[in-house]
Order: structure tokens, then C-alpha cells, then sequence
């Protein structure tokens, strides 16, 4: 059974797991510069994140959700527990507290923009460079119901 549960300072460094794992099989788009300055930022931050976690019965975090001010951003899934429903139990919760959630998601990573158009997100606009700079182009996404 999937609970889902705000994080402790003592889930930071599995966040940073799952983050690395997931990035490591649906980013392949990244550069090997991009993906070590991001991975920089990254450890800098999520251990310190105020993050929802999906864990399992041992209470071992499976996947992490990072809403800031009804935005959604970040949502990753330890690869091992892909296509389980674990991400859009996450998603479900995130939609709970903030029901016009939005989101962003790199163009070139196809599987979580048909998950998203799943959900019911629909693209609201669309930059050629993510938040960075970098050239990732974002579609950006609102939840409509």
C-alpha cells in the first residue's frame, strides 16, 4: 500500500536517488555539462525541500512531488516503480490541495508530457529555453477538469 506523506530532513538523500535515477532514464536529451550543473543545484537543494513522498509499507520513499504556490515543480518516480500509479497518486494529492495546479515539462521527454495530457493537463503556453537558459524547450501546463 502507497502512502503518501510530507517529507523529514532523513529523506533528503533518497530524494536525490530517486531524482538522479529518474533523470538518468528519461533525460537522455541533457548534456553531460547541463546534467552535472543541474545535479550540482539539485543535492543542494532537495534534502532541504518541503516535499510529498509516495512510500511504500516500510516506508521507503518510491517517488517525491515538489509544489511551490500551486505549480508543480518537480514530480520523479524511482524508475524501478514506473507505470504502477504512483505518480498519479501524487499528482491526485498535488490536485487536492491546489485544484488549478500547473506545471512544466522538457519538451523533448515524451513519456511525461502524454502522462501529463493524461492526467488532464493541457498546454498554456510554451518557451524555446528552460528556467536556466538551457536549450530544453518547457511546455508549460495547467490542470483543467
Amino acid at each position: 500500500m502507497i502512502e503518501i506523506r510530507k517529507s523529514r530532513s532523513s529523506d533528503g538523500e533518497r530524494a536525490v536517488e530517486i531524482w538522479r535515477r529518474a533523470v538518468d532514464a528519461t533525460h537522455d536529451f541533457l548534456s553531460s555539462q547541463d546534467r552535472e550543473a543541474i545535479d550540482e543545484m539539485v543535492c543542494g537543494f532537495l534534502p532541504q525541500a518541503p516535499l510529498w513522498l509516495a512510500v511504500d509499507d516500510n516506508d521507503y520513499p518510491l517517488a517525491f512531488m515538489f509544489i511551490e504556490d500551486g505549480h508543480m515543480q518537480a514530480l520523479f518516480v524511482d524508475p524501478a516503480y514506473r507505470g504502477t500509479g504512483i505518480g498519479a497518486a501524487l499528482v491526485r494529492h498535488g490536485l487536492t490541495l491546489h485544484p488549478q495546479m500547473t506545471t512544466d515539462v522538457n519538451e523533448q521527454n515524451g513519456q511525461a508530457v502524454g502522462f501529463y495530457e493524461k492526467m488532464g493537463f493541457k498546454q498554456i503556453g510554451r518557451s524555446p529555453v528552460d528556467d536556466q537558459g538551457r536549450p530544453y524547450p518547457l511546455i508549460h501546463l495547467e490542470y483543467r477538469s
